[in-house]
């Protein structure tokens, strides 16, 4: 039976990672604590004066194969597993000369730095550990009498419990240490699964995802919800990897708006201009490029000032002063870009309540990378959608080709239908969207909201007719009837872009015909559920 203060007496360190690893060691020697150590941690120890056993001196055993081979030894393993209050492992540990190891401190072979590197195949291989996994395991199962860390973060934690304890740790601890160690493997573990599915099989019989906890939130999608935000250890630049410089902690509905606005704007490449996406509940209320940013986000806000209210902005290009005082002229959630100005920043430090989140770049709009859901009793993993079309790929249907301005608004409201729910329909008139219709169970209703979000708009602005007249349309999937083209016809379209493949294409084309509108198919549909 496990007590619950038990002692530190002997210590096994093995890190890769050598961050905070002296301090550690000299704070576990001060007090007496023997140190057990391999390679390259021994050697670090031992510059700084400690004490250290070579863990070959205990084995009897050298280090071989490259050192694949060190830990994967009875002494090791059985210095972990002893159950300390079992007389068969205590005259067990004797007969074989086993000592007790009370702490083990392991960080990994860097393995998912090795493939973020772009490492060959082979190096990623010879940075699979193996002795590590095995002593962590080891150690966590045991955690009635042995301390496993596996976290910088938690060195600290362990002296204090030490100097609390007299030299012992709870088993509240050990319990937590265990559960955090598990988490480990299994992430590790999973990593490199991931990698290996790529190589050889692009759909695995068995699959894993794992996370570390960024942050603990207040709740989820609603208070009664509890949450956390989990990072999956990716560099890619956006929500996970983002300086936070003010406001408060980002929520759940913030993190994932402002996921969804980042991965839109970055479709816009900086280098063409710059461009702006609002985003209200996942869904673009309006995007928009322009000569300078403040226009790109004046033409963005424009589609819908009511939606944008309490919104998320994303900008493809550093924040500037200019457009950082226009943002301020309505309440505004989040500001993500790629960086910001010192005078965007103090402007914007005026709005305590306004989070500013700036990256390192863009996020790689083309890179592949798996979209998972959750279901009851499983989980749904496809390819994310990184589709896109060119100029080349589309066919003109219509007796009437689109005009060079009209091709450029329909590339840019078809980037954009990616990124909208479906039934998705997107006016965009001179690469701005001018109305969006967003999540309908019928099409033509996404057809119809949205061109009376534009009536509505253009009444606000003091327009004499809405901004669907003279525009282009985008359905992220073939029209099934012609209905929704009409109505589009009706609202001031003139040229439409959609995927095709519906029954009634010829129908849809006809009409298309009879009401002079160009229509090109994309041969690529973009569901967003």
């Amino acid at each position: 039976m496990t007590t619950d203060l038990y002692p530190v007496r002997r210590a096994l360190i093995s890190v890769s990672d050598k961050t905070g690893l002296v301090p550690f060691g000299q704070a576990l020697a001060a007090r007496g604590v023997e140190l057990l150590s391999t390679g390259g941690t021994a050697a670090a120890l031992r510059a700084a004066g400690l004490t250290v056993k070579d863990v070959a001196d205990v084995t009897g055993y050298p280090e071989m194969m490259d050192g694949r081979v060190k830990t994967l030894h009875p002494v090791v393993h059985g210095g972990l597993l002893a159950l300390r209050d079992n007389a068969d492992h205590r005259a067990a540990m004797d007969e074989h000369g086993i000592g007790a190891i009370d702490l083990v401190v392991v960080n990994l072979y860097p393995f998912e730095e090795t493939v973020a590197k772009g490492a060959a195949y082979d190096e990623v291989i010879e940075n699979i550990d193996i002795g590590g996994p095995a002593m962590i395991r080891s150690a966590a199962k045991n955690h009635g009498f042995v301390n496993i860390v596996v976290d910088v973060e938690d060195y600290d934690v362990v002296l204090a419990e030490l100097e609390a304890n007299d030299g012992k740790t709870t088993y509240a601890l050990r319990q937590r240490l265990a559960q955090t160690a598990y988490g480990r493997t299994a992430a590790y573990d999973t990593a490199v699964s991931t990698w290996m599915a790529a190589q050889v099989d692009g759909t695995p019989r068995r699959r894993s995802f794992a996370g570390t906890l960024a942050q603990g939130l207040r709740y989820g999608e609603n208070p009664h919800q509890g949450a956390a935000f989990y990072t999956d250890g990716s560099a890619r630049p956006g929500v996970a990897t983002a300086k936070q410089h003010q406001g408060k902690e980002l929520s759940y509905n913030n993190i994932n708006d402002t996921d969804a606005a980042f991965e839109l704007v970055s479709e816009f490449d900086p280098a063409q201009g710059p461009a702006c996406a609002i985003i209200k509940h996942a869904n673009p209320c309006g995007v928009s490029r322009g000569a300078t940013l403040k226009e790109a986000y004046s033409r963005a806000f424009d589609c819908d000032r009511t939606s944008a209210f309490g919104g998320i902005i994303a900008l493809n290009q550093p924040l500037d002063a200019d457009t950082a005082r226009e943002i301020t002229g309505i309440f505004t959630e989040v500001v993500i870009a790629p960086g910001a100005s010192a005078e965007a920043m103090e402007i914007f430090s005026q709005k305590k309540n306004l989070r500013l989140l700036t990256t390192d770049g863009l996020a790689p709009a083309d890179a592949a990378a798996l979209a998972v859901r959750q279901v009851a009793g499983g989980f749904l993993v496809q390819d994310k959608d990184i589709g896109r079309i060119t100029r080349e790929d589309l066919k003109v249907v219509t007796k009437r080709a689109p005009s060079e301005q009209e091709l450029n608004d329909l590339l840019f409201a078809w980037t954009v239908a990616k990124h909208v729910k479906s039934n998705a329909i997107i006016y965009v008139k001179d690469g701005a969207t001018v109305g969006v219709g967003a999540g309908q169970m019928s099409r033509v209703d996404s057809t119809r909201i949205a061109a009376r979000k534009a009536q509505d708009m253009a009444e606000a602005l003091g327009l004499s007719a809405p901004l669907t007249q003279g525009s282009v349309v985008a359905s992220d999937a073939f029209f099934p009837f012609a209905d929704g083209l009409i109505t589009a016809a009706e609202a001031g379209a003139t040229a439409i872009i959609q995927p095709g493949g519906s029954m009634r294409d010829d129908e849809v084309i006809a009409a298309a015909d009879e009401a002079g509108l160009a229509m090109v198919l994309t041969g690529m549909r973009h569901f967003r559920h």
